[in-house]
């Protein structure tokens, strides 16, 4: 074969392969569905979420109510002692006997928003910066205090104590309004067994030095959903995911096996939380157009409503939807938490659960999407008209977290622009993680085209 023949050959597979690449990395990925275990009793789930023991450790009662003081709002209408509690924490017994507060699920996955509570909704106004939600100092006040004073009750809450001491120095976000919740997974994997969920003092694994920051997705989104998380990479049994809090106290998987049993009624529980439905007047006309501008432009990937109401549970590549890549980067570059989940007892019986990383994240569903500001997977757009305008991201913003103001014509947070970061009320797109970049595909739409979409999307 003449020599300018083999080269062309090489030449042409080598653009041949190329073309393969660059098609599979700009191709969304689908997600396939993975048995559930249904049939679930949602009161059943909401009581267990509200009252039951899930998480078995805490602050002895009345030290709680010392430090905290009784909340008079009872949103959930709880009686006993509960009644007496934030909707984020419940009343549970030790083995002494001793009744302690443990935090409950509702800190992250419900919000008060314009005076009443929403469960399922995210908690955007959660802070856990300088050690807001777990503060070494008061813990060690605590431990002092109730080794000379009540013994029993140091018993009960010892437990409790040391974990919190252990993990609060990690868990501080540089800014108001996002979780920390992939750190504190990250650092209760570290210091469990995988196997029998046994406590070590010290961390078996390495702990990267990053906290990445997260917005709460709604819980309403789930039942449409085939994996959890931004990146879909929670595959298999939802309930071995949704009981993952059962790690900050659990003793070992015998524990966690009774808790398991609940995760049926919790789904359901899950499946039945309807979306906020928008309480002001629709223009109903740009309405119709917005849902053209929909069907055109966002349908593919987020799936259809109305009549068709389906939803494609695609993942997008990083290379089509740009936004902040550290959240799923992270699954690579720590590749050691993805393997001790898939080694650990949450893998095992006949409905396990896994980890499969994904370089991109799931277009979500948008059901209620007007009410879940701010958006993107970090929370670093504050409103909607800023996702399908990116000229209009604010590079450094704040908003009132003592007294917040929703804007329901144009849905959002109202905020302040700043100039340069200043403390952890300032959300910093200069920091990483928290860049607001991405889903530019808004930006080809002119300002009649988005204003008649956000009319649709209040509709969702």
């Amino acid at each position: 074969m003449k020599k300018w023949m083999v080269l062309f050959l090489i030449v042409a597979c080598s653009l041949a392969f190329t073309q393969v690449l660059n098609t599979f990395e700009y191709e969304p990925v689908y997600i396939p569905p993975s048995p559930q275990r249904l049939g679930g009793d949602p009161a059943k789930g909401f009581d267990y979420l509200t009252t039951g023991d899930y998480v078995k450790g805490g602050i002895p009662y009345n030290i709680f109510l010392m430090g905290m003081g009784r909340d008079k709002n009872n949103y959930l209408n709880r009686q006993g002692k509960n009644e007496k509690l934030s909707y984020e924490y419940t009343a549970v017994t030790a083995p002494n006997g001793e009744v302690l507060v443990a935090p409950n699920c509702l800190q992250c996955h419900a919000q008060v928003f314009d005076g009443q509570l929403y469960i399922g909704m995210g908690n955007s106004m959660i802070d856990f910066t300088q050690n807001e939600k777990l503060n070494v100092a008061n813990l060690k006040r605590v431990e002092s205090w109730l080794k000379l004073t009540a013994p029993r009750k140091y018993e009960a809450a010892k437990s409790f104590i040391d974990i919190g001491k252990t993990i609060a120095p990690y868990l501080s976000t540089e800014v108001r309004g996002v979780n920390a919740a992939d750190r504190l997974a990250a650092i209760l994997a570290a210091h469990r067994d995988p196997v029998t969920f046994q406590w070590n003092a010290q961390a078996q694994l390495d702990i990267p030095e990053t906290v990445i920051p997260t917005d709460v997705p709604a819980w309403w989104l789930l039942k449409k959903k085939n994996a959890m998380f931004y990146n879909g990479f929670g595959r298999g049994d939802f309930g071995r995911f949704l009981m993952a809090s059962n790690l900050l106290t659990v003793n070992d998987t015998a524990e966690s096996k009774e808790v398991d049993t609940h995760m049926p009624d919790m789904l359901a529980f899950i499946y039945s939380i309807q979306p906020p439905k928008y309480p002001g007047a629709i223009d109903s006309i740009a309405s119709k157009e917005g849902e053209i501008v929909y069907t055109q432009h966002c349908a593919k990937c987020h799936g259809n409503y109305g009549e068709k109401n389906d939803y494609p549970n695609l993942l997008i590549p990083e290379a089509v939807i740009q936004t902040d890549s550290l959240l799923y980067t992270s699954n690579y570059s720590n590749p050691q938490f993805i393997q001790w989940f898939n080694k650990s007892w949450f893998t095992t019986g006949d409905h396990p659960a896994r980890l499969e990383p994904y370089a991109g994240y799931v277009a979500p569903p948008l059901d209620g999407i007007w009410a879940t500001a701010p958006y993107l997977h970090n929370g670093s757009v504050p409103t909607l008209e800023a996702v399908l305008n990116s000229g209009l991201r604010p590079r450094y913003w704040s908003r009132d977290f003592n007294k917040p103001v929703y804007n329901y014509d144009n849905p959002g947070w109202q905020f302040t622009q700043h100039e340069k970061p200043k403390g952890r009320n300032v959300y910093n797109t200069d920091l990483p993680g928290y860049g607001n970049g991405g889903h530019y595909f808004g930006d080809k739409l002119n300002d009649q085209e988005r204003k008649a979409l956000i009319e649709y999307l209040k509709t969702l």
